[in-house]
């Protein structure tokens, strides 16, 4: 029986005969192996369903993903129960499409990993629902996984990256800095206290009417600030980095947004402009948030390296920093990382940018790395739940306030 979080509302499962239709779809082969460890990867935390088969030498046989963006981007945000029902409608044929382009049938299979926490409670159900039915029918092993650890570990797909590091993850849901000791050994140094700041950019973003503008209809909140941020002038307007006096590695962006939101007000009145309509100092609005935000990220990362070298839980010379989650794929926010890299001599690592995404790949991967390392493969699935909201690793936040490390400053030239 499953042991539901009462934020869910109606679980969603699907009927055995759906999986049964589902599983004819392919030529079965009971009892075949396959040479290497395979696994199938399901990602339904939030707005994309995502699946994909990774094998153990990290190639990625098979993928697909269906994208929720454009319907989200009518409403202005995601709405949780539109979200679940458009997993609900593709979840089966993504993760299909990603079994045929990979040419591995599912009793080939060595488990099915699929992110159980944390993301959206109704979201998450469904891709649980799925998986569980799936692994039940195939007689094969379930490996639950938490999200923002596979976006850390993501980067040892792409690179052949050692424990320790440490890991910045950004996006639209979460803002962390974590030191990853291995597999599923983390130290949390510091979060954000309020919102994310890819959903803080996604406001900005609405709030300046991008989606009106003819550059940007077609583009993501985040994706359109970045995209009219080149052309603005980032130093127009005087905006603080949040936190300035806090010696510590969490992060705020909820009283940035309040200050842009003041500004765009402002400026709106100026210009005799009405809200929905375009402002002609957007562009250099968009850059001074932008920088803003990277300074405020960049700060908190430079204490962190800081705060590990003086504990010795990283190298001193030659230390590994990685940016994973959707944020990541800013380019300025790259930019303003390797200003410190530089300064701190860290190598700074992102996967790709489609990657850093929520992706089925991460998810098959993290589940292989578990599989390798013997750690939390399930051979039985009762009691199984989702968590919408889960911590990554030991929380060590207070020691890093309470080493109250200062940080030399920087010029961030970009």
């Amino acid at each position: 029986m499953l042991i539901l979080n009462k934020t869910a509302g109606v679980f969603f499962k699907p009927s055995k005969r759906k999986i049964c239709e589902f599983l004819r779809n392919f030529n079965y082969h009971p009892g075949k192996l396959f040479l290497h460890k395979v696994v199938l990867g399901i990602e339904t935390s939030c707005d994309d369903t995502a699946a994909a088969v990774v094998d153990e030498t990290g190639d990625v046989l098979g993928e697909a993903i269906h994208s929720q963006t454009q319907v989200h981007l009518k409403t202005g945000g995601i709405i949780p129960p539109v979200a679940q029902q458009l997993h609900r409608e593709h979840i089966a044929r993504i993760v299909q499409e990603a079994l045929s382009a990979s040419q591995v049938s599912p009793s080939e299979l060595s488990a099915v990993a699929t992110t159980v926490k944390p993301g959206l409670a109704l979201s998450l159900g469904v891709g649980l629902s799925f998986s569980l039915q799936l692994v039940a029918q195939l007689r094969k092993p379930f490996i639950p996984i938490h999200h923002m650890e596979a976006h850390a570990l993501t980067v040892r797909l792409t690179s052949a990256v050692d424990f320790p590091f440490l890991a910045l993850l950004i996006s639209g849901g979460h803002c962390l800095l974590a030191l990853a000791r291995g597999v599923s050994d983390f130290l949390l140094l510091g979060q954000s206290l309020d919102i994310a700041p890819g959903d803080m950019l996604d406001k900005v973003a609405r709030r300046l009417s991008l989606m009106n503008h003819p550059e940007c209809s077609a583009m993501s909140g985040g994706e359109a600030l970045e995209h009219l941020a080149k052309q603005g002038n980032k130093l127009s307007f005087d905006l603080k980095p949040p936190m300035q006096r806090a010696k510590n590695c969490d992060f705020s962006f909820s009283g940035l947004q309040h200050v842009v939101d003041k500004l765009v007000m402002q400026k709106e009145k100026e210009e005799g402009r009405e809200q929905g309509q375009l402002l002609s100092a957007a562009a250099d609005i968009a850059a001074a948030v932008q920088h803003t935000v990277a300074c405020h990220l960049a700060r908190r990362t430079h204490r962190a390296i800081l705060f590990c070298r003086q504990r010795d839980l990283l190298p001193q010379k030659d230390a590994v920093v990685v940016a994973s989650g959707g944020v990541a794929s800013n380019l300025y926010i790259r930019k303003a990382l390797g200003v410190v890299m530089n300064a701190t001599e860290c190598t700074l690592l992102c996967p790709p940018p489609s990657l850093c995404t929520d992706n089925g790949i991460m998810i098959a991967w993290n589940g292989i790395e578990r599989l390798r390392a013997g750690l939390g493969v399930l051979h039985e699935t009762e009691g199984i739940r989702y968590e919408p909201k889960c911590p990554l690793g030991v929380d060590i936040s207070r020691d890093v306030a309470e080493a109250a490390i200062k940080i030399p400053r920087l010029k961030m030239e970009i």
